[in-house]
């Protein structure tokens, strides 16, 4: 997604005199073309996150869009308090991209971990949460990002992501994309587990429940129009994320579930333990650890359906 990323702000910024790019003092080398073909709106900030997000805003109420791009936990909690009020206090169009979110650095320790950035940055007035699951999205969500005149937060993962076809093609801020039709069940993904999410729907499918799956790249606002029509469709809804369940997605749908009336579906969520991991591993180990893999998704969301049908 990063390489996606970097490709794609490279051709807006050819064509929007006002976009800069600014860095933590990572991906120099992947912004090289985008260097080549817009001289003098690189900034390399250095490991100093908090001025960075400050530089940010000051370019943004002076008419440039910039985009803030580094590591998921220092562009979000190491400079927390200058993304409110600077950026969000402000009301500026800053985009500040996180990458490598979720458990995608599982190898480098916690500090490099970032399950905590959709509950803190959706709390933010006026700043747009997005999450996209694939390569595809992420450019949609980019384009989208900077025609907002306001803050706008990105999680991408790191590199391989693989792209997911989708039944609905339209993209639209604040709208979910319907990968796949289905009755009983819909699982409601952020972010990158979309194949994981792809390959639980189809092993409930060959079980006879047929499974919808909706991918939720915008975790605020939040699309309430389709939760509205999946809870009152399916018995089970599951929202799974590599995130903490404490806040994110899941927190997010839970709360709007907690202001209807009588909801049809019951409500699973999958995400992060209330802890930190201090094993080292890959990101496959790290997802396993915390349950978030295909066999986990169906074997709970089974066992909670089989209970709300009888």
């Amino acid at each position: 997604m990063r390489n996606a990323f970097a490709d794609e702000i490279t051709k807006i910024g050819a064509s929007d005199s006002r976009v800069v790019v600014l860095s933590g003092d990572i991906g120099n080398k992947l912004f090289d073309r985008f260097k080549l073909k817009n001289e003098g709106r690189f900034f390399n900030c250095g490991i100093a996150e908090a001025n960075m997000m400050s530089v940010a805003a000051g370019m943004a109420l002076s008419g440039l869009r910039p985009v803030i791009y580094t590591i998921a936990p220092f562009t979000t909690t190491r400079c927390y308090e200058q993304i409110r009020v600077d950026a969000c206090y402000h009301n500026v169009p800053v985009v500040i991209v996180g990458t490598g979110s979720g458990l995608s650095y599982a190898e480098l320790g916690p500090t490099h971990h970032s399950c905590e950035d959709l509950a803190i940055m959706r709390v933010l007035p006026n700043m747009t949460v997005l999450a996209p699951a694939d390569e595809v999205e992420l450019r949609q969500c980019l384009r989208g990002a900077l025609q907002i005149n306001g803050p706008v937060y990105i999680r991408i993962g790191k590199k391989g992501e693989p792209v997911v076809p989708k039944m609905q093609q339209k993209f639209a801020i604040g709208r979910s994309m319907t990968v796949r039709d289905g009755e009983d069940i819909c699982l409601i993904v952020a972010g990158t587990l979309l194949p994981s999410v792809m390959q639980a729907a189809e092993a409930l499918d060959a079980l006879g429940i047929s499974t919808r799956v909706e991918s939720f790249h915008t975790v605020k606002p939040l699309d309430e129009a389709t939760l509205g029509a999946v809870f009152g469709r399916c018995k089970v809804v599951a929202v799974v994320e590599e995130h903490s369940r404490i806040g994110g997605l899941g927190g997010a749908v839970a709360e709007w579930l907690a202001r209807q009336s009588r909801p049809n579906a019951r409500l699973i969520t999958f995400g992060t333990d209330d802890c930190f991991m201090h094993e080292v591993g890959t990101q496959t180990y790290a997802r396993e650890k915390f349950g978030l893999t295909a066999l986990n998704i169906v074997s709970k969301v089974k066992a909670l359906f089989n209970r709300a049908s009888v």
